[in-house]
């Protein structure tokens, strides 16, 4: 491990790649300063140390490090406690498991833009399916791995936050039966690193965010009256 510079998070409010490095830093116990930036109109600035023009990048003092993957293994090799397991094979595993969180975020966008009813459905199962997979690989809990909070923890603490409004629209079947997988999700929604890494009004943005997607949900939530506060998006 060795001594930091300057850190700064530059970041979208409703970004999950965001999450996991922020909750990484958290764990870590890790100073830094956090930036918001809009994507739709991204500063100049921004599109300068970001060359995919996405959040997150990490300012190690006047270095930029960009991929929240890649943010997060640099996290772990260069400040204590480390996140990752010793074992090489056991780390190897972690690491598959972070890949397969990116997939589940691709399912839930899939989902939140579905423009019918039929493929809502699918990309709703499709979601399910893929938590079956991982209840079949969480071992005692409460955590991904056991009794120690691991990256992997910290790439799902995003996941699961979504599904905390989508519950609020109807019952997709998601968690159901799933005894593990739900033990896990409010583990990590009960940890401070995981509550901390979002804004206050984290639920009411992305309320707004999905409306405005004018997809199958949006449609759902507005027939339901689900709106932002203040009206409509």
């Amino acid at each position: 491990m060795i001594m930091q510079a300057k850190l700064a998070l530059v970041s979208h409010a409703l970004c999950p790649y965001v999450q996991r490095a922020a909750i990484a830093l958290s764990e870590k116990g890790a100073a830094f300063e956090r930036r918001d930036v809009d994507l739709a109109r991204k500063p100049d600035w921004f599109l300068r140390i970001s060359p995919l023009g996405k959040t997150p990048v990490l300012l190690v003092g006047d270095e930029a490090i960009f991929e929240s993957a890649v943010i997060c293994e640099y996290l772990d090799e260069t400040i204590a406690p480390r996140l990752h397991p010793e074992d090489p094979l056991q780390r190897a595993r972690h690491r598959a498991w972070m890949e397969f969180g990116s997939a589940v975020l691709n399912s839930i966008w899939g989902f939140y833009t579905a423009p019918d009813d039929d493929t809502l459905g699918a990309r709703a199962r499709d979601i399910r399916g893929r938590f079956e997979q991982l209840e079949a690989a969480l071992r005692g809990g409460p955590y991904f791995d056991g009794e120690r909070f691991s990256m992997v923890d910290a790439v799902f603490g995003p996941v699961f936050r979504y599904f905390d409004v989508f519950e609020t629209i109807e019952d997709f079947g998601f968690f159901g039966g799933l005894a593990r997988l739900n033990r896990w999700r409010v583990a990590l929604s009960k940890r401070p690193s995981t509550r901390g890494a979002v804004r206050a009004d984290y639920a009411e943005l992305l309320r707004a965010f999905l409306l405005a997607r004018r997809s199958e949900l949006s449609r759902r939530m507005a027939k339901e009256g689900l709106l932002p506060v203040g009206g409509a998006a």
